[in-house]
């Protein structure tokens, strides 16, 4: 079948990419061009929802003499509009088609990286003002909601776990991007390192008009994805993705003002990157182990990992030692992004084992929406990280009773990870599902 035959208005009719014939004569070549410019508008999207965690260090310095809670809330914010957002941002998807929001959510980065370039470069700006164009970064975190959902549509189940892990991969690093960049940028003005993303945010948002495609398997109504919000797998998994990606974006977001509170003249902003560019790179890690080794178990060891890598940052706070503390959060980064990995891994296999019906079509629309929600609840950990760090430090002047809390989290969301996806069948039990590849 030809091109001209599979499209009709940028609307690719036909789309069956779990036959080995059309997926290699047809729907390879096309995915991969998806993915490219999903993963370009996605990168960005990450960048403006993380770019206050970069610009926050200079604002005391620049005019603008917020407390340290205050500081705190212009990190959180965006991270509680993004998880907001991305329920909506899911379903746009089925709604308008990918390529078509996918251009409309990249031109909508415009509006957080004005309103922040506005702020900064008025020291007499109000701190509402502040905290209302925080929020609006949250658009970005919406973005990777609708990215995933539809690059999910495009690759066979086989191949699902290391082409979403690769987009994932892709926009987390937007959040390296912003945190390495800005400090190097800041000496031209906290507005200038702003709006250096409006001319990449437009290019992006041309080549996705250009380049990219819609499905139309991907067009469903509200009703054909709501079963979505009755299985309890969808709730499951939305709750260990708090513990890894909640744990990713979290840290991203406080680990700057985290290092220059607890070790002063650190240069903090120069290190912060770090974190987010190792915890990116793991993920498509995570998906192909996930692929290989199944994803409940791969998340298991991502959590352990995660605990190992609390319990060294606290040995590097007892100790006041900086490398050993950078260190143990460079694990901790690496295993939430392998558990990202492997938790989105998780869930399209979770719903094709469940698939009700026999329906595989219904299973991926159901498959696309609970990857939606998972990661509107998992971004509520952006939230409640920076809160906790900003509760631990006002009260205690240390990070370490976060960092505790943090650790018995890990072993709740190890737990429920073994309940519902490693333990054994029991007799007399609602079966799990430790005996499928998920």
């Amino acid at each position: 079948m030809g091109r001209a035959d599979a499209m009709r208005g940028r609307w690719i009719t036909h789309w069956d990419p779990e036959d080995p014939v059309f997926w290699a004569a047809t729907g390879r070549r096309v995915a991969a061009r998806n993915l490219v410019f999903s993963i370009l508008v996605e990168h960005l999207g990450f960048s403006v929802w993380l770019l206050w965690s970069a610009i926050v260090v200079f604002l005391p310095r620049a005019g603008h003499p917020f407390t340290v809670d205050q500081l705190f809330w212009l990190v959180a914010a965006p991270n509680l509009a993004g998880a907001a957002l991305r329920l909506p941002y899911t379903f746009a998807v089925s709604a308008f088609g990918g390529r078509n929001w996918t251009v409309v959510s990249g031109l909508l980065l415009l509006v957080p990286v004005g309103l922040l370039s506005w702020a900064v470069a008025h020291p007499g700006t109000p701190y509402w003002m502040f905290l209302v164009a925080a929020a609006t970064a949250g658009l970005g975190g919406g973005n990777f909601a609708s990215s995933m959902a539809n690059v999910s549509y495009f690759y066979p189940e086989r191949r699902k776990g290391f082409a979403l892990g690769v987009n994932a991969a892709g926009g987390n690093l937007g959040v390296a991007s912003v945190q390495l960049v800005v400090p190097l940028t800041v000496s031209a003005g906290l507005a200038v390192a702003g709006l250096l993303w409006a001319v990449p945010i437009v290019a992006a948002a041309v080549c996705a008009y250009l380049f990219m495609d819609n499905l139309a398997v991907a067009r469903a109504g509200f009703a054909a994805q709501r079963g979505a919000f009755r299985r309890t797998h969808t709730w499951v998994m939305s709750f260990l993705y708090i513990g890894t990606f909640g744990s990713f974006i979290g840290y991203s977001s406080a680990l700057p003002l985290v290092i220059d509170a607890a070790f002063a003249g650190a240069a903090a902003p120069h290190f912060a990157f770090l974190g987010a560019l190792v915890g990116s790179l793991a993920r498509p890690a995570g998906g192909w182990l996930a692929d290989r080794y199944g994803g409940a178990r791969v998340t298991a060891w991502s959590l352990t990992a995660m605990a190992a890598g609390v319990l060294g940052a606290v040995a590097g706070l007892r100790a006041h030692h900086f490398p050993l503390f950078l260190g143990a959060f460079l694990v901790l980064f690496a295993a939430s992004g392998a558990g990202n990995g492997s938790t989105y891994r998780m869930i399209p296999a979770i719903f094709t084992a469940r698939a009700e019906g026999g329906s595989r079509l219904a299973a991926r629309r159901e498959a696309a929406a609970a990857i939606g929600i998972a990661s509107a609840v998992g971004a509520a950990g952006g939230f409640l990280v920076p809160r906790g760090f900003a509760v631990s430090l006002g009260a205690t002047g240390s990070a370490e009773p976060a960092l505790y809390a943090f650790l018995a989290a890990y072993g709740v969301f190890l737990a429920v990870n073994w309940w519902f996806y490693r333990r054994r069948v029991l007799a007399g039990r609602i079966p799990s599902l430790a005996g499928s590849r998920v």
